[in-house]
């Protein structure tokens, strides 16, 4: 009689509220001791509840706890399981487990999201609504049962039957990056192009994103986001790149157009006023070298115009130093207002270069 009225005891808090606690005890793997935290991890502030003191009444609160719990509870399972692993990894694995993203694949995935109470007009693309309240959730959870609940239901509910740790911490999930990595490397032109912007049957922003690579077209991606939709884009055009040679072969044959164009050379003379300085350092006379004699050597220069302009270098072999003066390369002297044309400055160069004397 005495089992019987405990057992009767024991039960009357599950009679009143059967399903939200057997729907947790499926999600966290026990019965919770004080539901009321639980109830406000799944309250949406859309819901616009008040307490009797007049307070809002929704999960923000428990989701910022929920938020400092998570990290530090990764943290914990992230050092202890890659052991001897140095920071940026550590760092970059747990930011991958606790991401916003990942919360809510976990939150659709556990069934939280059909628990959460809301207006039913917000849109939990937009907002995060499953990932704020698994955050809200584990800061129930740690008011309830303290750091060590959080601990086991992490390690035993969500990584041992949900994730997989190594295979998280190993995959590469910034493909917009890696793309753009890849670009780089291989000096071709990157863009994202927005083929579309609307929204859904629920109202919600939706974004296509193509990737252009010298623009040649890539993939498209669809998403409820700019970043959800470049990411997208970014990961089949990857996919695409591997498997497709011919697609590669696009790509360079657009880069080498593209760069034997912009490498040919101008045919604008520039206005010697402005590039004086290129040319001469100091304001000292230089006088004019002579034409071709025995014992000089003709080279060439290359302008930057792209034309080759043709100077008298005197051989060192060849001076009497102690009876010759010292022979600059450049001499302003012959230099006059007179307008030449590029034709008649070429044919004197070419004049001064070739003429032969015995």
């Amino acid at each position: 009689m005495q089992i019987s009225s405990l057992i009767d005891r024991i039960k009357l808090p599950f009679r009143k509220e059967k399903e939200l606690y057997s729907s947790l005890y499926d999600i966290i793997g026990f019965y919770p001791r004080n539901i009321a935290y639980y109830k406000q991890a799944l309250l949406h502030k859309s819901m616009a509840q008040r307490n009797e003191k007049g307070r809002p009444m929704n999960n923000e609160r428990l989701e910022f706890l929920g938020d400092a719990v998570l990290d530090a509870v990764v943290g914990d399972i992230v050092f202890r399981h890659f052991e001897g692993k140095r920071e940026g990894f550590l760092t970059n694995t747990r930011s991958k487990i606790v991401q916003r993203e990942t919360l809510g694949r976990l939150a659709q995935e556990m069934g939280i999201n059909n628990l959460i109470k809301s207006n039913g007009h917000t849109s939990s693309h937009n907002s995060y609504m499953g990932g704020n309240a698994f955050e809200a959730l584990v800061g129930a959870i740690y008011l309830d049962r303290g750091y060590g609940a959080c601990l086991r239901f992490m390690e035993k509910r969500i990584l041992k039957e949900l994730l997989n740790i190594d295979k998280v911490a190993y995959k590469e999930v910034n493909f917009k990056s890696k793309l753009i990595e890849w670009s780089q490397k291989n000096r071709v032109r990157l863009d994202f192009k927005l083929e579309k912007e609307g929204k859904d049957e629920k109202g919600s922003p939706k974004f296509v994103y193509k990737v252009m690579i010298e623009g040649v077209a890539g993939e498209k991606g669809e998403g409820y986001s700019k970043k959800e939709s470049q990411q997208m884009a970014s990961k089949l055009t990857l996919q695409r790149l591997r498997k497709e040679p011919q697609f590669i072969d696009a790509v360079f044959a657009a880069k080498a157009s593209r760069t034997k164009m912009e490498e040919m050379p101008t045919t604008a003379v520039p206005d010697m006023k402005e590039n004086q300085s290129d040319f001469i350092q100091d304001s000292t006379p230089h006088p004019m070298p002579e034409p071709k004699k025995k014992g000089q050597t003709v080279e060439r220069l290359e302008r930057f115009d792209g034309t080759d302009e043709a100077y008298v270098r005197p051989d060192a072999r060849k001076i009497d130093r102690k009876q010759s003066a010292p022979v600059d390369e450049f001499d302003l002297s012959d230099i006059s207002a007179a307008a030449q044309s590029r034709e008649e400055i070429i044919a004197a160069a070419e004049a001064a270069a070739f003429e032969t004397q015995d």
